[in-house]
């Protein structure tokens, strides 16, 4: 696997979003326990795995955190990750997203994945970079045909992703715009930790 380019400008490089601000009351709905920094087979924590793969294929990552969960931001802090806090995560994760795009605005394209889908391989994420870096506007990677996550967005779609509001989310951009799918044989582009039986599956399974 080649070495992230971290001597390039921003204004030309594609960069990793990683979003972890969601509150994940489907995992625990008291809120007590944080899913993101819930404790896989290997001893590391979902969230510093996910950022983990994020930062082995891209040059640089921005995590967005809620800004009272300061724990989290610490570890991803000290994962490599460049951490910024939203006030107003829980608006939803298109103001999550929004904060991070605003924040790293002058790249020329984005890679953006989610905290709690920590079995991503870095040779998707690198896959998903370089098809941007080609001229693709917008790119999915897909499984047996089934389209996952992160998903990569060139700068030409930044005004429009700017505009999304609450929990909507980028999906419309996909329904709009021609999307590059890039076939992958990589189960983790639909692997989430979403509920306890998922976190407890994949300790099971050794994963």
């Amino acid at each position: 696997m080649s070495t992230p380019d971290t001597k390039t400008p921003a204004s030309m490089r594609t960069i990793g979003i990683l979003l972890a601000a969601g509150s994940g009351r489907r995992f625990d709905p008291s809120g007590e326990k944080d899913k993101l920094q819930q404790v896989l087979a290997d001893g590391t924590t979902v969230a510093v795995a996910a950022a983990r793969h994020l930062l082995a294929a891209m040059p640089s990552v921005t995590a967005v955190v809620r800004a009272d969960n300061i724990q989290l931001a610490t570890q991803l802090k000290d994962a490599g990750c460049d951490v910024t806090l939203c006030e107003a995560a829980v608006q939803g994760m298109a103001v999550s997203l929004v904060h991070a795009l605003s924040e790293t605005r002058e790249s020329a394209g984005w890679v953006i994945a989610l905290a709690d889908m920590p079995f991503v391989q870095p040779a998707t994420i690198q896959a998903l970079a370089a098809t941007l870096d080609a001229g693709a506007g917008i790119a999915v990677p897909t499984q047996n045909g089934r389209r996952g996550n992160p998903v990569a967005f060139s700068r030409i779609h930044l005004d429009e992703l700017l505009s999304l509001r609450g929990d909507e989310g980028a999906r419309r951009l996909l329904q709009r715009h021609p999307v590059i799918e890039i076939e992958t044989s990589d189960p983790g582009i639909v692997r989430d930790i979403d509920t306890l039986e998922d976190l407890d599956a994949s300790i099971r399974n050794g994963v």
